[in-house]
């Protein structure tokens, strides 16, 4: 493990699951104060930090006296809005007794998709950091539904980690990190200690390690690791419960965890933005020429290569790029409407104002605007 990467650490992401702060349909209270007083002891170091944090469901599930998560998707929102105000609650009342303010962020995907809302989230966040206030992040279950569900913590922290350029991202859990098989069932399991690609066997080795109270399990925690370390931000994943598990994160030789590499070209934050946060509302299906100029020379996608489209969708939507073998080749924001792409693909370029009756762009993604899925890789 790179330590300069570490000690030179000076912003980070916290991510506590469910399986670590809870205890019995409760909140693990030990492991809040614990969790708290790392933090803020890296916090006194000039360290900044986000934490995101599940446990509402939890807590509200206490709180109620009902004897385990509701299957009603109504109920869970329900049971998650009662117990978000008794998480807050603890974590408010353990950083005060180290002198440390919190502010509650509950976000959805349409905070992120939309660039001026995401934008948006990123200045408030800068200033409540500016302010030494520590930000705790959770998905606004109690108005969820599936159009702008963000998934599940570790997707929501990956996309905190991104919008705030972090340089480090910390997901804690109740297993000490990535293991060739699940270790509360197999007792030769071997930890692997450092993961420097995304082959298809450690996801394989993920899908065999499930998640309990929380919604994600390993796998979920491999697609965060995906999206930062694309991104240039390497992430560990480590036993949450472990005595000062985050300050022997930034302080110790020895490593802990998994360690994910992160790639040496970092993409740029609007690429990441594009590719890890934006749902892609329609299709657009290309042809050959068009796949190879996009995909391979860099190029816009021009109406010229465009055979098909699917969906409706407008000016600025996030839009998913396919060969005509329905092959996933990326995804862009177009600069035309789903009625207008009908009407101008096959077009070259110079055609599209007497289609049109006006043109504002060449392109119908312009390059800039695009990310190609071997960029991913």
């Amino acid at each position: 493990m790179p330590r300069e990467r570490l000690i030179n650490a000076g912003r980070i992401v916290v991510k506590l699951g469910s399986n670590v702060i809870t205890a019995q349909n409760s909140l693990n209270m030990d492991v809040i104060e614990s969790i708290s007083f790392q933090i803020s002891k890296l916090m006194d170091k000039g360290i900044e930090v986000l934490l995101v944090s599940s446990g509402a469901m939890a807590a509200g599930i206490r709180k109620m006296g009902l004897p385990g998560r509701p299957e009603e998707i109504p109920k869970r929102q329900a049971i998650s809005a009662i117990g978000q105000s008794g998480l807050m609650n603890a974590y408010e009342k353990v950083f005060d007794r180290f002198d440390k303010k919190v502010a509650q962020i509950l976000l959805t995907s349409e905070d992120l998709d939309n660039r001026k809302r995401y934008l948006n989230a990123r200045n408030s966040l800068h200033t409540l950091m500016e302010w030494k206030v520590l930000p705790i992040i959770n998905e606004n279950d109690t108005i969820m539904v599936e159009e702008i569900k963000l998934g599940d913590n570790d997707n929501l922290a990956a996309m905190i980690t991104l919008l705030m350029d972090a340089d480090f991202l910390f997901i804690l859990t109740d297993i000490e990190g990535l293991y060739n098989k699940d270790p509360r069932i197999h007792p030769d399991a071997r930890l692997i200690e450092n993961v420097t690609s995304f082959k298809p066997e450690i996801e394989d080795y993920a899908g065999d390690i499930p998640g309990t109270l929380g919604t994600g399990g390993m796998l979920s925690k491999i697609q965060a690791a995906r999206k930062v370390t694309s991104a240039g931000i390497p992430m560990i994943v480590a036993k949450g419960d472990t005595p000062d598990i985050l300050l022997k994160l930034m302080d110790d030789t020895k490593a802990h965890g998994t360690y994910f590499t992160p790639k040496e070209k970092k993409m740029a934050s609007r690429k990441c933005w594009i590719a890890y946060t934006l749902k892609p509302r329609g299709r657009i299906i290309i042809d050959d020429g068009a796949a190879n100029a996009v995909v391979n020379n860099g190029k816009s996608l021009l109406p010229s290569g465009i055979v098909d489209v699917d969906g409706e969708f407008g000016q600025g939507a996030a839009v998913s790029f396919e060969n005509t073998s329905e092959k996933s080749l990326g995804i862009g924001l177009v600069n035309y409407t789903a009625s207008d792409i009908r009407l101008i693909k096959g077009l070259k370029s110079f055609q599209i104002e007497s289609c049109l009756g006006g043109k504002h762009y060449d392109e119908v993604i312009h390059r800039d605007n695009l990310v190609v899925n071997s960029e991913l890789l």
